[in-house]
């Protein structure tokens, strides 16, 4: 399991963050996810085997919104 940790701008509600949340949940190979709209930070748990952190980026980029840093651990 990999974890990262993702900058998010463009969204201007917590609606917004929750999408991306319940989006990222529903990706197979995605265990878990925290978001924090406050801080515009996604957080989450992955297979590398079955996604990718380019993968989980894309997702959140074709709901309109940008990834502007990533940190991986």
């Amino acid at each position: 399991m990999r974890t990262v940790t993702l900058k998010v701008e463009g969204w201007r509600c917590a609606a917004c963050s929750a999408s991306v949340g319940s989006l990222l949940e529903a990706h197979p190979g995605v265990r878990g996810v925290d978001v924090s709209f406050d801080k515009g930070r996604v957080r989450a748990l992955f297979d590398p085997v079955t996604t990718s952190e380019d993968r989980l980026v894309e997702l959140i980029e074709k709901r309109g919104f940008r990834v502007v840093a990533r940190t991986s651990a």
